[in-house]
């Protein structure tokens, strides 16, 4: 019984882009989880609480990426050396300050965005709604997260654009 109403073939470049993806967050995920055990300094209390919020919202979108491949009727990657040759997102340091840190998780967002704005390209293509909302859906929450640890970056006397 099909269930999607798309041929199985017209979804895979969908599935490869959403497989970037999970490859993606899972090095994300694993970069944050670096950045809570081993913050230091004035904001430590602050940043290690808001890694820890960023890394489980991670984990969360790693088992519904994996589970939208496997509604989509393939297999998620699913090995660790599979996701770092595939991943746009490299491997930190720790020995990092705080706004180091800060910085590193921005440009994680920038290419996770990045493959967000593929994965949706693809399944429009073939009119997959489901992939579009979740998607959407995790641009927004993104997009608000960079907004802020962007403002966290700045100085007090910095400003934002002017109408």
């Amino acid at each position: 019984m099909s269930y999607l109403n798309i041929e199985d073939e017209k979804l895979l470049p969908t599935v490869v882009e959403l497989n970037t993806l999970l490859a993606d967050y899972h090095i994300y995920y694993q970069n944050l989880r670096n950045f809570h055990w081993n913050i230091l300094g004035d904001n430590f209390f602050e940043l290690h609480e808001k890694f820890e919020e960023l890394y489980t919202d991670a984990r969360v979108k790693i088992d519904e990426i994996a589970e939208r491949i496997l509604t989509l009727r393939y297999h998620p990657m699913s090995n660790l050396k599979d996701y770092l040759k595939t991943s746009s997102i490299s491997e930190v340091s720790s020995k990092k300050t705080d706004k180091e840190m800060v910085k590193d998780i921005l440009e994680n967002h920038a290419i996770l965005l990045k493959q967000m704005s593929k994965v949706i390209n693809k399944a429009e293509q073939t009119n997959d709604e489901g992939t579009i909302d979740l998607i959407g859906a995790y641009i927004r929450e993104l997009e608000k997260s960079s907004w802020m640890l962007n403002a966290f970056t700045k100085e007090t006397a910095s400003q934002l654009n002017e109408v």
